[in-house]
């Protein structure tokens, strides 16, 4: 139990460097004419997040869920390669990437690094990690939580995205 709450506040901390790094993306690129598109779901997003970084914890103490060696290091090593594509992503969108939807009209969408082989890598990664995360500790309520919300909330998100940048869903 130690160890994954040790793992969830390191996956916290984590977050909390990514909001950093996208508020100062999207300060620059505020600076640079970027319009936001899809303002109405982002809040939605950031609890669904928050919460499935509170709710597991919970579940593991609460529903006393047990450690399964081989099941939990698989779903660690699930969330290792989810961060390594998340952070992909955030170098190769550089001050582009951000937590929600900016868009510079004057840019057109990167298609190097992991766009090369996935429209939306990010979004891959977040479903991955969502599902894994818990399940690292045997916390299935949330992970299946986490999935179908995070389902829906996507559907929503990458239909934003795609009209933003002018693609059609």
């Amino acid at each position: 139990m130690v160890g994954f709450l040790v793992l969830y506040a390191v996956i916290a901390l984590e977050r909390l460097a990514e909001l950093l790094i996208s508020r100062r993306n999207a300060a620059w690129s505020y600076s640079q004419g970027g319009q936001e598109f899809g303002r109405e779901h982002y809040p939605w997003m950031v609890l669904l997040h928050t919460g499935t970084l509170l709710l597991a914890p919970l579940e593991v103490f609460w529903l006393n869920r047990p450690f399964t060696p081989l099941s939990g290091y698989a779903c660690l090593a699930l969330c290792a390669v989810s961060q390594a594509l998340r952070w992909w992503v955030i170098s190769t969108l550089g001050r582009r990437w951000n937590t929600r939807v900016i868009v510079i009209p004057s840019l057109v969408p990167i298609e190097g690094g992991p766009f090369r082989w996935f429209r939306h890598p990010n979004y891959l990664a977040v479903v991955v990690e969502g599902a894994a995360l818990p399940l690292v500790h045997n916390a299935w309520i949330t992970a299946t939580l986490f999935t179908l919300l995070n389902l829906w909330l996507l559907s929503v998100r990458i239909a934003v995205e795609d009209r933003a940048l002018g693609r059609r869903p």
